[in-house]
């Protein structure tokens, strides 16, 4: 259990990842976030703390903070970004008419033709991201599924990367994280050895391209 101001101020900060991230950037105001804190850290400790003191607990955080950064070694990584536009996306309850449903949906699509479709499974729901010429064939044969949610006019964003990032640790969290900071809301993650799909709306999408760009170059080499 943390019993010094140092202490404290790592451990929340720690357990906070966009603010992380600006400590690193230095794009917070060491005096208000010390005042933000303070309270918290004085509840822990049960006692009175002065806020210079927190100040400078979040000052020597931030440089071990930047230097570790900096020190961190750039990620190898040969890649190719892509969009694909005009996904329809649905979240429905995973039973045993919803998985008889997917073998008449793989025939249905042309996937030798460029056309998309992901099928994510997990244990109570499953997500069908698909072409949206094929819209209407999907809801014809969810017809009185327990759907849960849909989402139209989506646009994927992929990235092929010439090598097996999943043993890459951290990329996808850092990858999450760009987007979340830039306020872009993620509808679906779609991965497999070689290549990560992140589906989002149109409106954001030629943002989220330019995020992923900037943080690829960034990682890569």
């Amino acid at each position: 259990m943390a019993t010094t101001i140092s202490q404290e101020v790592k451990e929340i900060v720690d357990k906070s990842p966009f603010l992380s991230e600006m400590l690193i950037r230095d794009i917070v105001s060491y005096s208000n976030l010390a005042l933000e804190m303070k309270p918290t850290i004085e509840e822990r400790l049960n006692k009175s703390i002065k806020t210079p003191a927190v100040i400078m607990a979040l000052r020597r955080y931030s440089d071990e903070l930047r230097q570790e950064f900096k020190d961190k070694p750039k990620l190898k990584m040969n890649y190719e970004l892509s969009m694909k536009t005009n996904i329809y996306d649905v979240n429905l309850v995973r039973n045993d008419s919803s998985l008889k449903m997917l073998n008449r949906l793989y025939d249905s699509v042309q996937l030798e033709k460029g056309d998309f479709l992901n099928v994510s499974l997990g244990t109570f729901e499953m997500s069908i991201s698909i072409s949206d010429k094929y819209t209407d064939v999907l809801k014809e044969l969810i017809k009185g599924e327990n759907v849960l949610n849909e989402y139209s006019d989506l646009v994927a964003i992929n990235i092929a990367f010439s090598g097996n990032f999943v043993e890459t640790p951290g990329l996808v969290y850092l990858a999450v994280r760009k987007l979340a900071l830039e306020n872009i809301n993620v509808i679906e993650i779609l991965s497999t050895m070689n290549v990560l799909t992140f589906v989002v709306e149109r409106s954001e999408s030629m943002k989220a391209y330019e995020v992923l760009q900037t943080f690829l170059e960034g990682t890569t080499a």
